[in-house]
């Protein structure tokens, strides 16, 4: 029976579908804010990324990896969790909370500005590179911004008041990548990248106060305060341990190669990055709150995570196959042609990132119950895989030994997520894994059509290959999505998850 059908005869509806007036509800039409508004943004990204390849040189990318890298590590040693903390919360929407939070915040970016301040020096000598000390300076006013956020504007978040988080989170980014198009017209170097990632958190700060009117008081009550640093000291670290994850390959390649190298490499593997960042988000933005409200009642919470793996699933593996087939077609489509060498990372990466989504679903169950420390294992597994492989990695394969090494990490942090899942809520691996069984499937017929195309002959050309891999899914798709939506009904699709 079509999708189509299932709703005219009434047997599936959108109210019955999502349970109205429930968490699912809300979490869903969260999710379709947060959705449409991340779409909105990484489309302009990915538009943004098109034109500016064509108009700065790899080495540019390259540069600023590195900046971004650098940043992002230090960040995270100074981490103290403050907006999740305050969403966790139950009595996070206090006004006391809320001020604590913004000043757990605010201090923790003008620490981040003091440290890299004084390290911008040590990392262009040590890179040979002696623009990035200033760029690495200039980064400096973005993280301030971030900082100094509306103190109320967290609370779009923990209300689930996501068509207003999404103006200002997705709509302080797409002006700033917008003025970073305009700007590379201009400087045409690695400045406007510099320039344009700062202004997307001035515009998010903007934004923040014209949504969330409202200046933090000059003290903070203890009792807050106290609360709030319980959460945050259970989740230190973590946010360090997995940016070894994410950024060593950055660190590494730009040591061993060029920065043309890394370039080149950076833009290949943001091809995937970019979508697999705005679903992560989707998920932190979206899941974490609507887990967090179900917290005490364990097999919600497993219900919640099994659905939510299946739409991933689905969607996720035969993204993958697509990007095999089609990897080399892609990046000369919408990068050039000098960017078709970046193909091998750029499989890899699609692989990594799908296990990375999933990953990332296990982990705002973790937060959602308030048990962010049985994450760190996870973390802290796949930190010390990647720093023990990524140098021999990237020596051995060159530069898509740094995907290979993420591969194997990820891997390994997976298999004990769902361990620990299993210990903490009772999850049920067995139905856990059959969320994987029809998308194999399907995934698989994909792979089958594709092989057997390039073995005919007929995938002659980039345009054409593309054409006709995006045909075979949407056959596909058209075939088993309505048996998906089908398999929805019953008692699970009508109850208040």
């Amino acid at each position: 029976m079509a999708l189509a059908e299932l709703y005219s005869s009434g047997k599936l509806t959108i109210d019955r579908f999502l349970g109205a007036g429930t968490l699912r509800a809300k979490a869903m039409r969260g999710a379709a804010f947060l959705g449409g508004g991340s779409v909105a943004e990484q489309a302009v990204r990915f538009a943004r990324n098109m034109v500016l390849t064509r108009l700065l040189a790899p080495n540019a990318f390259g540069a600023m990896a590195i900046v971004m890298a650098v940043s992002a590590i230090v960040g995270t040693l100074t981490d103290v969790g403050s907006r999740s903390a305050v969403i966790q919360n139950p009595r996070g929407g206090e006004t006391s909370y809320v001020n604590a939070g913004w000043w757990m915040g605010m201090g923790r970016a003008i620490s981040i500005s003091v440290v890299i301040f004084a390290m911008a020096p040590w990392v262009a000598h040590f890179y040979g590179n002696v623009e990035l000390s200033v760029l690495l300076r200039v980064t400096l006013l973005g993280t301030l911004f971030d900082g100094a956020l509306s103190p109320r504007s967290i609370l779009l978040q923990k209300e689930m008041k996501f068509g207003r988080w999404m103006v200002l989170n997705n709509g302080g980014a797409i002006c700033g990548v917008a003025l970073t198009v305009i700007l590379s017209f201009v400087l045409r170097d690695v400045w406007a990248l510099a320039i344009g990632f700062c202004s997307e958190n001035f515009f998010r700060f903007v934004l923040s106060y014209i949504l969330c009117p409202g200046l933090p008081s000059l003290g903070w009550d203890r009792h807050a305060m106290r609360d709030l640093f319980k959460f945050s000291r259970a989740a230190f670290g973590l946010a360090f341990l997995n940016l070894i994850f994410s950024r060593t390959d950055v660190f590494v390649l730009g040591k061993l190669y060029s920065t043309t190298d890394l370039g080149l490499y950076v833009m290949a593997v943001a091809l995937v990055q970019t979508p697999a960042s705005f679903l992560t988000t989707i998920l932190g933005q979206s899941l974490f709150p609507a887990i967090a409200h179900v917290q005490d009642d364990k097999e919600r919470v497993n219900r919640v995570l099994t659905e939510v793996t299946s739409w991933l699933v689905l969607f996720g593996l035969p993204c993958v196959v697509v990007i095999y087939l089609c990897g080399h077609s892609l990046l000369s489509i919408f990068y050039g042609s000098r960017y078709v060498v970046g193909a091998g990372p750029l499989v890899v990466a699609a692989v990594v990132m799908f296990l990375t989504i999933l990953n990332a679903a296990i982990t705002c169950a973790f937060m959602g119950v308030g048990r962010p420390g049985l994450h760190r294992l996870a973390v802290a597994a796949s930190a010390i895989v990647m720093l023990v492989l990524i140098y021999p990695a990237c020596k051995l394969l060159g530069v898509m030994g740094g995907q290979v090494a993420a591969l194997i990490a990820i891997g390994a942090s997976c298999t004990i997520q769902v361990i620990r899942m299993r210990e903490l809520t009772g999850l049920n691996l067995s139905r856990y894994a059959r969320t994987f069984a029809m998308p194999l499937l399907l995934s698989g017929g994909l792979l089958a059509v594709g092989l057997g195309a390039r073995f005919l002959g007929l995938m002659t050309s980039p345009i054409a290959n593309v054409v006709l891999v995006a045909g075979a899914c949407v056959i596909a798709y058209a075939l088993y999505v309505p048996t998906f939506f089908k398999a929805r009904q019953g008692p699970s699709a009508v109850t208040g998850d």
